[in-house]
């Protein structure tokens, strides 16, 4: 029996082509995807396609987006075995992470790629990406997906999509999973680390959770910052920090008296590493004891964009009983380290 895999295309560099009168990209019909790669219809798999009306470039795609994709695959989910997104680089771990949250109870693959060149290009990585990402969707064992999660297939390494960050925006190996171990990677064969792999194991029916809430802020520590710029911004719900290593900041007590203040009016303050590699360690350093002192969230081995993502999904979020600190520190779907 042949698995059907819904290809869902929002827009992107791997769905772009050159216009040879003017030399600049345009999208293509992605219709016609068959024509552009006729081995698709190689694949073990039957493969439909359903194009954004509009192809977005990845820095348009937001939570109203993240919520038509997986509205889309709800929709879809009993009629499909996998799902592929094909989406722009630049914005897809946070897309990648976000779904991760809101689709509950996932017991089929939903694989994220794209390209850095487009896929009519001589060089182009599009169709390796492409085709390796269907196979990945396509996957099943003893009537089973093998890959029950949201997951970032890139240059030959399927990575867990809470996990990832782009790196590098020359390279064909764009993306990282610094603090956990690949799913897969392809080669002359296409392997699959199965320990690796998350696994639901609740009885949850499979459903959405579209809650997103935009109040969250995101900032950057620096050596000489001004922290006094805090009191003159609006108050948040979250506030994010990346902070330098394991979880330092500068000791003065004015850096505390002006993080009680933002805690003092309601603001929960997340703590994220500026390291790739590595997480929050509080107590490691006597200049992270402030954190504890004034109640912040540990952020973990988090990347930034699953920390964003988490934060802005549990947000005031009706379907979480108990506080916001709680269901942020515990791992909801293989985001943090245990």
């Amino acid at each position: 029996m042949k698995r059907k895999v819904l290809l869902i295309y929002t827009g992107g560099t791997i769905g772009m082509e050159k216009d040879y009168e003017t030399g600049s990209l345009r999208a293509f019909d992605f219709g016609n995807i068959f024509e552009k790669m006729p081995e698709m219809k190689l694949m073990e798999c039957e493969v439909f396609v359903h194009p954004f009306a509009k192809p977005l470039d990845s820095s348009d795609m937001g939570p109203e987006e993240w919520k038509i994709i997986a509205h889309y695959i709800q929709k879809n989910y009993d009629q499909y075995d996998g799902f592929l997104v094909l989406h722009g680089t630049d914005t897809m771990s946070y897309t990648a992470s976000a779904l991760s949250f809101m689709l509950k109870g996932l017991k089929k693959p939903v694989i994220l790629t794209g390209s850095q060149l487009p896929i009519g290009d001589l060089r182009t990585d599009a169709k390796e990406n492409l085709l390796t990402s269907l196979y990945y969707a396509s996957l099943y064992e003893n009537d089973e997906a093998v890959i029950q999660e949201v997951a970032i297939y890139f240059e030959y390494k399927l990575l867990r999509g809470n996990r990832t960050l782009k790196y590098s925006a020359e390279y064909f190996d764009a993306y990282a999973s610094p603090n956990y171990p690949i799913l897969g990677q392809s080669g002359v064969h296409l392997n699959i680390i199965k320990e690796n792999l998350h696994r639901d194991d609740s009885d949850v029916e499979f459903h959405v959770d579209d809650h997103i809430s935009e109040d969250v802020l995101f900032w950057r520590i620096f050596p000489g910052m001004q922290l006094s710029h805090f009191k003159e911004i609006p108050t948040m719900k979250v506030l994010i920090l990346q902070v330098f290593g394991s979880g330092t900041i500068f000791s003065s007590e004015k850096t505390r008296e002006t993080l009680q203040e933002i805690r003092n009016n309601g603001t929960e303050i997340v703590v994220v590493s500026q390291c790739i590699s590595g997480g929050i360690s509080f107590g490691k350093y006597e200049n992270s004891n402030i954190f504890s002192k004034i109640g912040a969230i540990s952020g973990k081995d988090m990347t930034a964009e699953s920390a964003i993502t988490k934060a802005m999904h549990l947000i005031d979020n009706p379907n979480y009983q108990g506080s916001f600190a709680d269901h942020f520190s515990k791992s909801l779907c293989g985001e943090i380290s245990e």
